[in-house]
């Protein structure tokens, strides 16, 4: 299942609403629900609720990257910046 998903969303066109869903597929709810997130350029800009989510998202950036270029496609997203409240 994870494949097809990535084969449909990489084939959709790119907007807010595709990149919020790949977050939460990549972040799970728990992340997704205490971070926002916009793309700017190739740039995913995270603006989390506290430090502490924003310590978590910045320790598992490697990971969430990875999985957010299998869905979005390499040349999406090319780093992720996190923001702190």
């Amino acid at each position: 299942m994870p494949g097809a998903l990535a084969e449909i969303m990489r084939a959709a066109p790119l907007s807010a609403g595709k990149v919020d869903f790949a977050w939460r597929a990549a972040v799970g709810c728990a992340v997704e629900r205490v971070t926002a997130v916009r793309l700017e350029g190739r740039v995913l800009l995270v603006e989390a609720t506290s430090t502490a989510w924003a310590r978590e998202v910045i320790r598992s950036s490697p990971v969430i990257l990875a999985r957010l270029q299998t869905l979005l496609g390499k040349d999406t997203v090319a780093t992720i910046t996190v923001r702190e409240p």
